[in-house]
């Protein structure tokens, strides 16, 4: 079973998003993503600025047995990246929901609420 932290919100695609309650949030990918991707060794960070929608995809992550596009699981801009992942991509593996974050995201529809919670999203892991 897969560390869900009970504050987060999860997308289908495997990314987590953290509600600030400022109109912005942080967004990573869960422990069971990057179990199932094994060693990360290279992530395709955004650019700052970008727009999201829901939906896009917004970066690749890569290890060293397959490569995954990263999907945005909200609407919204770029405002920060985790430049440490371009010197230690490692830290998506050893801490998801820490220091593995992979961008943060001013929203421009602050519903979070089509997301699941940790229980909706561990259902969906038991389908696997």
């Amino acid at each position: 079973m897969s560390n869900l932290p009970a504050n987060l919100r999860y997308a289908e695609s495997h990314e987590w998003v953290l509600d600030h309650q400022d109109g912005t949030v942080t967004i990573g990918i869960t422990d069971h993503a990057q179990a199932a991707l094994g060693d990360v060794v290279f992530v395709e960070l955004p650019d700052v600025g970008t727009t999201l929608t829901k939906g896009d995809e917004f970066g690749v992550i890569e290890s060293v047995k397959a490569a995954s596009d990263l999907y945005s699981p909200v609407d919204g801009e770029v405002i920060e990246v985790n430049e440490a992942l371009e010197d230690a991509p490692e830290t998506v593996n050893d801490a998801p929901y820490e220091g593995g974050w992979i961008m943060k995201v001013r929203l421009s529809d602050e519903n979070l609420e089509e997301l699941m919670d940790a229980d909706a999203y561990q259902a969906t892991l038991s389908d696997d």
